[in-house]
């Protein structure tokens, strides 16, 4: 199997091999080669130590050095070479306690998560392929280099990144493999919260973020985000709906487009629904308020996962409005894009139609039609740069100022009241009319 290297990790490893030392393409970037994809970086090992990878390139950044990883600068692009090694004993479930560096290609290899990522490559030797994974890769299978139990003890999260291969590369999870994450999956909680958020984030913008119900299955979310193990076991005893919240919540997840916000919107939309359940004496469920209460969830549930706060509010305001339906009116509408803010939508309408389209075919259609009129009006409100917010009144604390208004709280309650005229009539945003509604009928010199 012949790999075609880009220019510069061939001249990587053509240096360190002049200088007597063995090196190769190694991990991720021989695995999207072999499946035909473009490596968004590419990792190079090497028999050398720091220090004589240092030695051998004018410009390297020490970004690694203790795990043995210097970068190698060419022109602008930085590429991680990392020296042989044997990890010692893991304390965490996370970090090993010690570094050995070693001088053997199969001893490194056999510390890596996955065969799929224990290949390594050069143009000398062609394919390294100890563990079998160009076959897995063949096969559509992820399973971990030697015993399971080893590598998830080393590294805990290696069994969050398992489901997250599976669901970038429609893969599954190898029996032994998913028999050994079902009984470590607690040790989990020894990771950190910023390491379960990337590889969170990686899933659901994935090809395949239906995996997400192998978090529940394999009992990763038990640990790692509990809520989901709660929606993925509350049924929905009513005529909209013919899924659990969770299995409603994953064809959600997949009806919107791989974006983090969208995706995150869609898996925490109805987060809130267990806890909002209550069932009439018809035994029908219904889920009141769940919007507004799932907001407020989804903001611990983020903010425990450290995401940062921008995304938290853009996916918030998602959620709680993910069930508001406007009367087809364009002043109901100026007033619910006002309400949730603009930087909602469109979106929203991705969101909307398929929640819509993950219920049952009760009324459907006709869900669906009042959506069309719903983003038919708002885009209307857009072309017509129709004012839905104080930054687009035609008047300012400035204007009012200058008509003898003073100073103060005064000048909010003003501007609000002149808002309130505008989402009636936008007709009525023009400054000369404002300022003389404000001395008729708001204040009084």
């Amino acid at each position: 199997m012949k790999i075609q290297l880009p220019e510069d990790v061939k001249y990587i490893i053509d240096r360190l091999q002049e200088q007597g030392y063995e090196a190769y393409a190694v991990g991720g970037c021989v695995r999207d080669t072999l499946l035909g994809r473009n490596p968004s970086d590419w990792d190079i090992t090497t028999s050398a130590t720091p220090s004589q990878v240092k030695k051998t390139f004018e410009r390297t950044v020490d970004t690694g050095i203790a795990h043995g990883t210097v970068t190698v600068m060419l022109e602008k692009s930085g590429y991680e070479v990392t020296t042989y090694r044997i990890d010692g004993e893991y304390e965490d479930a996370r970090h090993p306690k010690s570094v050995t560096y070693t001088s053997s290609l199969l001893e490194d290899l056999k510390r890596r998560d996955f065969t799929i990522n224990a290949m390594a490559y050069n143009e000398m030797e062609g394919l390294v392929d100890a563990f079998c994974g160009e076959q897995d890769l063949k096969d559509g299978i992820i399973r971990c280099v030697g015993e399971p139990r080893e590598r998830f003890t080393e590294d805990a999260l290696r069994m969050l990144r398992a489901v997250r291969f599976a669901a970038q590369l429609g893969f599954s999870i190898e029996e032994n493999t998913s028999g050994a994450i079902r009984e470590l999956s607690s040790l989990l909680s020894k990771v950190s919260a910023e390491r379960i958020q990337v590889e969170l984030v990686k899933l659901l913008v994935s090809p395949h973020p239906e995996e997400l119900e192998e978090l529940y299955t394999l009992g990763i979310s038990r640990v790692i985000l509990p809520e989901w193990d709660v929606m993925m076991e509350t049924p929905q005893q009513n005529p909209h709906h013919c899924y659990t919240v969770g299995k409603h919540t994953i064809e959600v997840v997949k009806g919107v487009r791989p974006d983090k916000v969208l995706r995150l919107a869609a898996l925490f939309h109805d987060v809130s629904k267990p806890e909002c359940r209550s069932t009439d004496r018809a035994g029908v469920d219904h889920f009141y308020g769940h919007p507004q209460v799932g907001a407020k969830r989804t903001k611990e549930i983020l903010r425990r996962l450290k995401f940062d706060n921008a995304t938290i509010d853009a996916v918030c305001a998602l959620v709680k409005g993910h069930d508001v339906n406007p009367d087809p009116q364009p002043k109901y509408v100026r007033r619910t894009l006002r309400g949730l803010g603009e930087s909602c939508f469109p979106a929203m309408f991705e969101l909307k139609h398929a929640d819509i389209m993950a219920q049952s075919e009760y009324k459907q259609q006709e869900k669906l039609t009042a959506l069309e009129k719903y983003r038919r009006l708002y885009q209307e409100i857009v072309e017509r740069r129709e004012c839905i917010s104080l930054k687009g009144l035609a008047v300012n604390g400035r204007d009012l100022m200058e008509i003898g208004v003073p100073a103060g709280k005064q000048i909010g309650k003003i501007l609000d009241a002149l808002l309130e005229v505008v989402m009636e009539d936008p007709s009525k945003n023009t400054k000369e009319y404002l300022l003389g509604y404000t001395l008729e009928n708001l204040f009084i010199r």
